[in-house]
């Protein structure tokens, strides 16, 4: 009989959660930074150093790698020979551990949860509840995985209830382009099958949680060994997605996913459920074992686990924000890398409901947004010395709805987010003179380094959607939809489609 105390098991809870928010998965790295070495797009290759450099970043300075911090999730397999010394249940303490490491006073992370989901969405404060996944199986100890998923991934989850005659190869690739990059390629899909609808989500989620080794997969084929169905199913949809030429952050390149997760479940003969869920750049999740002995130990990686890569930014244009105009934004073309500098105002989503129902009632903003630009983020609340906490994009798409009259009513020349824009916004954009500008998803803390200065502006009951004003230097962006309404998110793409299937032909 193993005694599990209540104390061990929420201060382990906790330090896992702070763990999964600096300290990217070894494995997740070294797959990271072997696509960045084949990459042949300059723009992927590019948005993957950031990538890589952030992370470095993130492991030395134990601050998040994503402005996202998530949602935390907790899968627990429960021996059934475990007696608990507790007077909390298990989700009880589950929240406690999450509740003392997003409010950490050294490591502070973004609370995103929000209560009454479809009516007053008011934030918790503390990121709890978590979402806890519970099995019952023989043993004397407990065995946890921790995970925190940022919405960016979650929201492209995908569900299909296939006829069992149907292909899953084909719905997966009909699927992932329309996901678009708002999940921040390349990253790794979980794709569950079987059982009933809610069953193939969880087996999609959980098979996220195993460690990258496709390359294992890989070696395995190539010696001529037996595979799997599952095995075998792997590897066609790795291969295929990656040649659909998604790219990095959307950008078109030679990797979208490192690797293709797959469970399956027995499931009702008229029924094949399919489920995926993609899991981003931020990937993060720390497996741990509890056996009675005290809290976990997690053991901290070595630096040299990180590639030692170095930004160049000798070929961004230095662009002033506070003198910029709309005939040197038009000059402006898809793939162009800029480095802002001056003052750069933020609104995501409540901050942008907001403010069009203060238009729609003939209201005056509290800002004034003529010639000024506008970045979709939720920053991190900032620790110590830091003027901000880690800053990335957040999805621009989720603007979209907002995005005309924006444009149209306020004066606003340009915005800046991460991945694609849809036919609405860009129409917009191009009928406006306007441009939208892409942030790398990802690199949130190397993101938060060109920030000098931050002051909320307004809104400041809305807490991290509040609308601030950074003072920013040699921020790096890239052109994304230019002021004629092309976009580097449907070129590049099929750029590297053309390019790729060129490849696949020249090996054959």
């Amino acid at each position: 009989m193993t005694l599990i105390r209540q104390e061990d098991f929420i201060q382990s809870i906790a330090d896992a959660f702070q763990y999964i928010s600096y300290y990217h998965p070894k494995d997740y790295i070294q797959a990271l930074y072997q696509a960045y070495l084949k990459e042949e797009s300059p723009a992927a290759r590019d948005a993957m150093a950031q990538i890589l450099i952030n992370s470095r970043m993130c492991a030395e300075g134990r601050r998040p790698i994503c402005q996202d911090t998530g949602i935390a999730v907790v899968f627990l397999k429960v021996g059934m020979n475990v007696q608990w010394e507790a007077a909390l249940s298990v989700q009880d303490m589950v929240n406690e551990g999450v509740r003392r490491a997003y409010n950490h006073p050294d490591n502070k992370l973004r609370a995103s949860v929000l209560l009454d989901p479809a009516g007053k969405r008011q934030n918790s404060r503390d990121n709890t509840p978590a979402v806890v996944h519970y099995e019952i199986v023989p043993g004397d100890g407990v065995e946890v995985i921790c995970a925190a998923k940022g919405g960016g991934s979650e929201n492209k989850s995908k569900l299909a209830m296939l006829n069992p005659s149907d292909s899953i190869v084909d719905w997966v690739l009909k699927t992932v382009p329309t996901m678009g990059a708002g999940w921040c390629p390349p990253g790794i899909l979980g794709i569950g099958i079987g059982g009933t609808p809610e069953k193939a989500m969880l087996l999609a989620k959980e098979s996220l949680m195993d460690h990258v080794d496709i390359h294992e997969l890989k070696d395995k084929a190539a010696s001529g060994a037996e595979l799997t169905r599952v095995e075998s199913l792997r590897l066609e949809l790795f291969e295929k997605v990656n040649a659909l030429g998604i790219g990095a952050q959307g950008l078109g390149g030679l990797t979208t996913v490192l690797d293709v997760k797959i469970l399956d479940y027995p499931t009702h003969a008229a029924s094949l459920p399919v489920a995926m869920i993609p899991n981003c750049a931020a990937t993060r999740h720390v497996h741990f074992h509890l056996d009675g002995k005290g809290p976990a130990h997690l053991e901290t990686p070595s630096l040299d686990d990180w590639p030692e890569i170095t930004y160049d930014s000798s070929n961004g244009k230095r662009v002033d924000l506070d003198t910029v105009t709309r005939e040197e934004v038009q000059s402006w073309k898809p793939g162009d890398v800029l480095l802002l500098n001056g003052k750069l105002l933020t609104g995501r989503d409540a901050a942008h409901k907001r403010m069009v129902d203060m238009l729609n009632k003939g209201e005056k903003l509290p800002v004034d947004f003529t010639n000024r630009f506008i970045y979709y983020v939720g920053p991190v609340d900032p620790v110590r010395e830091e003027v901000v906490g880690p800053a990335g994009p957040t999805t621009a798409t989720r603007m979209d709805k907002f995005t005309r009259q924006m444009l149209e009513e306020t004066g606003l020349l340009g915005m800046v987010g991460k991945a694609e824009r849809g036919p609405a916004a860009i129409e917009a954009i191009r009928d406006n003179k306007a441009v939208y500008l892409m942030a790398v998803g990802g690199a949130a803390y190397l993101v938060s380094k060109a920030i000098k200065a931050a002051r909320v502006a307004a809104f400041e009951d809305l807490g991290m959607e509040a609308i601030y004003e950074f003072e920013v230097k040699d921020m790096p962006v890239t052109v994304a939809v230019d002021s004629e309404g092309t976009s580097v998110h449907n070129t590049g793409p099929a750029e590297w489609r053309i390019k790729i299937g060129k490849i696949a032909l020249a090996n054959a």
